[in-house]
């Protein structure tokens, strides 16, 4: 599993790379280029599986697992 994922601001194209919380979703995350808070896109359950390189870790689970994702 991978615990760091490189975001994204679809505003500004700011990069960040952020180690990810294992034991909770993360909703919002402040970019840090122009300081608007990043939402999870529809359908997504946080801002790593949106804006992320790599999906949160129970998703990254589930994948690795062959099990139905599913996050927090």
């Amino acid at each position: 599993m991978q615990p760091q994922s490189r975001l994204t601001c679809p505003d500004c194209g700011h990069q960040e790379t952020e180690t990810m919380p294992t034991d909770a979703c993360q909703f919002f995350y402040d970019c840090k280029g122009c300081k608007i808070v990043l939402r999870p896109n529809a359908g997504d359950c946080c801002v790593y599986c949106s804006f992320g390189t790599v999906p949160c870790p129970p998703i990254q689970e589930a994948q690795a697992s062959g099990a139905i994702a599913s996050c927090c």
